[in-house]
């Protein structure tokens, strides 16, 4: 088999699947880290465990959908509970955050542990890794599989999960982009003007959860925790205007995949290594490096510095 006949079957699937996660949590992060939320997607990326565990001992399988549905109801149940505990507690958002995924991640630690899941492939290196380097395309013969049906109905259905949510959340980005930016720079005027920003708002955690579920089974919880934050705050550092923000985020959630997928694979062998290391981690690396450079040399780092001095 030739070089490129050996990327398609084994490398292209995962890197295209690793972008598809990365930008489908990238989007939404940009108004949650602008609405000083980004802790949602974080939340969100750890409740999945418990849910999807919770799935496999009422259903008994790990089949796609139940686990989707498992995850998305613990979404559903965090969010209900970070706005109880605001709102019953009067502690702070970013308190009732971390008090929620914290307790119910480890619920679901627990449970793995717990609970006979020794003969399926759950547990918890699963959850925090996902299994990208395992998502190989085996019926691709070479680049002339992309124009073959039957090679392509052998692609890993991750992808077309992904591909599906990112498009829904595209559409739902253009559809209410005039709700979505008034209420997350002026919720007062939003409000003035008939906009239903409590709506918004949980349309936009819907939206993320949406896109954290699908991401978790393929990538694990640090690509999905990474890109909910690293891109858009990137982004944050390189424009003031919220399109080009958006705009730069998905360039760093892409790059951030490509790049981290080959530095896990070859980049060990530069350095003497005959192993690879984890795509995930590598993946979620970059971002982080990404952010660290935009944080020395990004055209907008000396606006933030005054604010946070402001402050």
């Amino acid at each position: 088999m030739d070089m490129g006949a050996e990327f398609v079957q084994l490398s292209l699937a995962p890197i295209l699947i690793g972008i598809l996660a990365a930008v489908a949590c990238a989007l939404p992060g940009n108004f949650l880290l602008l609405r000083r939320q980004a802790l949602i997607g974080d939340a969100i990326s750890h409740v999945a465990l418990p849910g999807i565990v919770v799935a496999f001992l009422v259903t008994g399988t790990i089949a796609a959908w139940p686990m989707m549905v498992g995850a998305a109801g613990a979404a559903v149940v965090a969010v209900g509970l970070i706005e109880a505990i605001k709102r019953l507690g009067r502690v702070e958002p970013g308190a009732a955050m971390g008090v929620v995924f914290t307790t119910l991640f480890a619920a679901g630690v627990l449970l793995l542990e717990q609970s006979d899941t020794s003969g399926v492939h759950i547990d918890v290196e699963h959850a925090l890794y996902g299994n990208l380097e395992s998502l190989i395309w085996f019926s691709a013969t070479g680049w002339s599989s992309l124009l073959d049906l039957d090679a392509l109905a052998g692609l890993p259905p991750q992808l077309f999960r992904l591909a599906v949510v990112l498009a829904v959340i595209v559409l739902f980005m253009v559809a209410f982009w005039k709700e979505l930016a008034i209420s997350t720079f002026d919720p007062e005027f939003a409000r003035s003007i008939g906009i239903r920003t409590g709506s918004v708002g949980f349309a936009l955690v819907v939206a993320a959860a949406i896109a954290a579920v699908a991401a978790f089974d393929a990538v694990g919880s640090i690509i999905v925790i990474a890109m909910f934050v690293c891109p858009p705050a990137t982004a944050r550092l390189m424009t003031d205007r919220l399109g080009r923000q958006i705009a730069w985020s998905v360039l760093f959630a892409t790059t951030a995949a490509i790049a981290g997928y080959v530095f896990a694979g070859y980049g060990p062998l530069w350095f003497g290594s005959p192993y690879a290391v984890s795509a995930a981690g590598m993946i979620a690396t970059v971002a982080g490096v990404q952010l660290g450079l935009a944080c020395l040399i990004g055209p907008r780092r000396r606006r933030t510095g005054h604010a946070a001095a402001a402050q």
